[in-house]
């Protein structure tokens, strides 16, 4: 561990708060390289907060000083195109972070934030932040590797929405969601977002996502139940998603 620690400015974490913190860190893999020693450390400057569902984080164009880590729950990122329409550009579970355009570039938000359920997060200030980055340089490497995986993530959405119809977006979505084995060649994968989310992030609308939905269970590819979605033919839905 380094030989200086890390101390939240102008705060002394209370029992509570540093008792709940590690829990906050280690879930984030920006922090997993890092000792349990090394987290309690870094925890000391983490601020646990308990956000409700519908809440409005934060606004696009805002002055943020802060980077937001999340532990449990859901965060959906919109940007306010100059048409005032409302684009969804991506939703954060667990273990994602928000506010990292504000801390590395200096500028305002890029999006606006809102959680989708109640959402525990670890909040720290830009000035603390750059003291962990300073103390425990692999931190950053790991913010970095991330950001590189959505910036790819991007991309193939980008290509998908040019070249795709919205049943290959679909079938891509589904096959990209963590799944769990049932009988041979059948996996579930549970929808981690209301259908309406889905169909925003696939530039589609919740009737199509819908239609889609219903033809792929027709065909035999799919078996719907709730959140719920059994993959029945995963080699068809392969053929079908974009390269």
């Amino acid at each position: 561990m380094a030989d200086h620690s890390i101390q939240s400015a102008g705060s002394t974490p209370s029992r509570a708060h540093a008792e709940d913190s590690p829990t906050c860190v280690a879930v984030v893999p920006i922090f997993k390289g890092l000792t349990l020693a090394e987290q309690l450390e870094v925890a000391q400057v983490a601020r646990p907060t308990l956000i409700e569902r519908g809440t409005t984080v934060f606004r696009q164009g805002e002055s943020l000083g802060k980077l937001m880590v999340l532990h449990s729950g859901s965060v959906k990122l919109m940007r306010t195109l100059a048409s005032g329409h409302e684009h969804l550009v991506r939703v954060l579970g667990a273990g994602d972070f928000m506010g990292e355009w504000a801390f590395l570039k200096g500028g305002r938000a890029k999006h606006t934030a809102v959680t989708l359920e109640t959402t525990h997060m670890c909040v720290f200030d830009h000035r603390d932040l750059a003291t962990v980055f300073r103390t425990y340089p692999s931190v950053g490497l790991r913010m970095l590797t991330t950001l590189t995986d959505r910036l790819a993530d991007t991309e193939e959405r980008l290509v998908s929405a040019i070249s795709a119809d919205v049943g290959a977006r679909l079938a891509s979505y589904l096959l990209s969601l963590p799944s769990v084995a049932r009988d041979s060649g059948v996996f579930d994968v549970q929808l981690p977002i209301a259908k309406k989310e889905i169909a925003a992030l696939l530039d589609t609308t919740p009737e199509s996502l819908s239609r889609q939905l219903r033809a792929f269970e027709k065909g035999g590819l799919i078996e719907s139940r709730g959140k719920t979605i059994r993959l029945l033919d995963v080699d068809k839905l392969l053929d079908m998603a974009p390269e």
